[in-house]
């Protein structure tokens, strides 16, 4: 059986490092496969139980995960997502690691830029009483009207309050933080060169074990609920549901904004956030750049 050494190199060995974390997930009871009585050295499938799966050599696929086979067909790819079982964010990201290894080049690309334009702060400014924000890929926190910072209690004081404040805040904090910690994973994995992606992610690895474990999951399909919990301190539990979307001609930076139904009593909590949040909130400040939301 091939070494599950790896040795890869460039951009293909993302698409290595993907497709060996989702082999290594995938038991073969998952696939349909029977397991003799002897032990297993290698977690979940092996590479050859994959390439069978998959229709596709073994020699070819070892080429794939080492990150030396970097044009790998459609086909192919569609082959090993059924094999893995993917679901459709995962099978689409396997794509776009397979389109970026084609199109690797050495150089990395510039980093978006982080500066909000007076229009989308104007946006902000009209979206009230909802609370809106805009923010990075990275998830640094660029612009937000009251609202969108006096939501995320405990922000403004990043990164003193970061250690206690959010668990408190968001219930379900334990799935807030792996949907962040796909989306990152997602993001860095089409973007492996990245200077502001990197430099937040080794930052993360080194100083946090818990991402760090999430991290090697290599989830990528980490998609938002449609409503959120609050237990905000100021005014109570309420229930928004959000909605994120990518600005036209600003590439990296996403718009967040959170609503709630008239006439709830969670329209009038977000009506009183926004009441009583500063309106020096809305102001952009170079601490606000050093902030994240995982929105």
């Amino acid at each position: 059986m091939a070494s599950e050494q790896s040795t890869d190199r460039g951009d293909g060995g993302e698409l290595g490092r993907f497709l060996r974390a989702r082999r290594t997930r995938t038991s073969p009871h998952q696939v349909g496969l029977a397991v003799g009585t002897g032990p297993r050295r290698t977690p979940g499938l092996r590479r050859e139980e994959l390439a069978t799966l998959s229709g596709i050599s073994i020699d070819y696929y070892v080429r794939l995960e080492r990150g030396k086979e970097t044009h790998p067909s459609p086909a192919v790819l569609d082959a090993l997502a059924r094999a893995l079982q993917l679901d459709d964010a995962e099978h689409q990201h396997l794509h776009e690691l397979a389109t970026r290894a084609a199109q690797y080049a050495p150089e990395p690309p510039p980093a978006p830029s982080r500066t909000v334009s007076p229009h989308l702060k104007l946006v902000l400014e009209t979206l009230r009483p909802s609370p809106a924000y805009v923010i990075s890929r990275s998830m640094d926190l660029l612009a937000r009207n009251p609202g969108g910072l006096a939501l995320f209690a405990g922000l403004a004081d990043w990164p003193a309050t970061s250690s206690s404040t959010p668990p408190i805040l968001f219930p379900d904090w334990d799935y807030q933080v792996r949907g962040c910690v796909a989306r990152l994973r997602a993001q860095s994995g089409v973007d492996p060169d990245a200077p502001d992606l990197t430099h937040l992610m080794g930052e993360l690895l080194l100083k946090s074990p818990d991402f760090a474990k999430l991290w090697e999951r290599y989830g990528v399909a980490g998609r938002k609920k449609v409503q959120k919990t609050f237990h905000h301190p100021e005014v109570g539990i309420l229930t928004l549901s959000g909605q994120s979307m990518h600005l036209e001609g600003t590439p990296g930076q996403r718009l967040g904004v959170h609503t709630a139904e008239p006439g709830t009593p969670d329209h009038d909590a977000m009506v009183l956030l926004d009441l009583t949040a500063p309106e020096s909130a809305g102001q952009p400040d170079t601490t606000a750049d050093e902030r994240r939301t995982r929105s």
